[in-house]
């Protein structure tokens, strides 16, 4: 963050200083978490139904807060500047909102129903072959991890990227208010967090507040086969681009050792061979909308297709090791139908010619149509001739080979019964903690 005085930021999120000091200077940016804080952050006790940080005011003192904002003086260690403000999560999402507006730079905005990580990380790597870059850290997208990674750019960040997600309705318009993107990108529209929304049109309409958000200035790029491209189209004034087929896309695709391999062919740059180094049409996909990115911030060719090549992604997607022989395929970060139909597909993609097995935890958040899209992976396992071993009880709808309760079962299965040249994807929600079971049945 930008330095300012006390006075200045309690100005911008409409509070007050009950002890003074409001001329001390705030440099060392902002934090929620007593257990990170560096010397002279600005700390921000927020208050949930589980826990409230006024708690831990002394312990924030020690750690080296500079100053604080709190909703609640009665723990108010004497002597520390504080901003007093009606509540904490509003004061901080008023300040990053404030502070964007400080930056004047472009902005980013990332979502969708599966690949928003992937692609955001394909996007800071792309950009940063020209640009300095302030990108989301791992997945922080939400009502508190976005005003966070507003606030931590710094003054000489030339682009944001800001990954944003939601699990229910409404969650992201606040969010586009807060990072006024310049550039929107909806990775895809599936059925994750379908049990809080309701059906496929009601998450694209969720989606489509970041299409909303842009001016006839903005750009928006989603993937041509997007089913719901005319509805973003139409709800938007900016200039869409259609990613994928037309005047953007990715030609004599061909799967390589770890990864892809494809000419770039952006109609108005011109083509160049390129690769990324993760398999899979749908990264492919994630690959091409950073592409266009970069071509609408007037990257080179070669600039775009050095930063798809020098692309690593956030852990746990889709990254392969080997462990005794056998090839794991790590794609356990999270899991929704449309994400466990692309892995699969692209498992049985993969060169070698061992069996290829997919290990499969439950998937969250999918409410009374969970039944139907367990059945249709199972299916599309079979289909494609993949050995399909489930954990939880839940998980029992897939209709696998092999079905287990808990983890152990499963280590040991895989580990008696997954011979040297085979294949594992391991996938699964967050709940299923798929990387347990991963790590314990093959060590790198």
């Amino acid at each position: 963050m930008k330095s300012y005085s006390l006075q200045q930021l309690a100005t911008a999120m409409s509070g007050t200083l009950p002890q003074g000091g409001g001329e001390r200077v705030i440099s060392a940016g902002v934090s929620t978490d007593t257990r990170s804080i560096a010397k002279g952050v600005l700390f921000f006790a927020l208050k949930g139904e589980n826990f409230d940080a006024h708690n831990f005011l002394a312990g924030a003192v020690e750690a080296g807060a500079g100053a604080m904002v709190i909703q609640d003086a009665t723990n108010l260690p004497d002597g520390i500047p504080a901003v007093l403000v009606n509540d904490t999560l509003d004061a901080l999402q008023a300040l990053a909102k404030w502070y964007r507006i400080e930056l004047g730079i472009p902005v980013v905005a990332v979502t969708g129903s599966n690949g928003k990580t992937s692609t955001k990380d394909f996007i800071r790597s792309v950009l940063s072959q020209k640009f300095r870059v302030n990108a989301t850290l791992g997945n922080l997208n939400n009502h508190i991890g976005l005003p966070l990674t507003v606030l931590a750019t710094k003054e000489d960040d030339e682009v944001g990227i800001f990954e944003m997600g939601m699990n229910h309705p409404g969650e992201l318009a606040p969010l586009c208010e807060i990072g006024r993107p310049n550039i929107g990108v909806i990775t895809n529209v599936g059925t994750a967090h379908i049990e809080h929304l309701g059906s496929r049109e009601a998450i694209a309409l969720e989606k489509g507040a970041v299409a909303r958000a842009l001016n006839e200035n903005g750009t928006l790029l989603v993937p041509s086969d997007c089913d719901f491209l005319d509805d973003f189209c139409e709800s938007t004034s900016a200039k869409v681009i259609a990613v994928g087929e037309g005047s953007l896309r990715a030609e004599n695709v061909m799967p390589a050792e770890n990864g892809s391999t494809f000419d770039l062919v952006i109609d108005d740059l011109g083509r160049i061979a390129t690769s990324i180094s993760v398999p899979g049409n749908h990264m492919i996909s994630n690959a091409l909308l950073a592409a266009g990115v970069g071509a609408v911030l007037g990257l080179s060719l070669e600039e775009i297709a050095r930063g798809l090549q020098n692309a690593r992604l956030t852990s746990g997607r889709f990254r392969q090791y080997q462990s005794g022989g056998v090839t794991v395929i790590d794609d356990t970060y999270n899991a929704n139908p449309e994400s466990v139909i692309a892995g699969l597909e692209t498992l049985a993609n993969l060169p070698g010619k061992g069996g290829r097995t997919a290990a499969l935890g439950i998937m969250a958040e999918l409410g009374d149509h969970a039944s139907e899209a367990y059945g249709r992976i199972g299916r599309v396992a079979r289909e494609l001739n993949l050995q399909l071993v489930t954990i939880g009880e839940e998980a029992i709808a897939y209709g696998a080979d092999h079905h287990f309760q808990n983890h152990e079962e499963t280590v040991s299965w895989l580990s008696s019964n997954i011979s040297s040249g085979e294949l594992v994807l391991f996938k699964g929600s967050r709940m299923a903690a798929m990387e347990r079971v991963m790590k314990h049945a093959f060590p790198e």
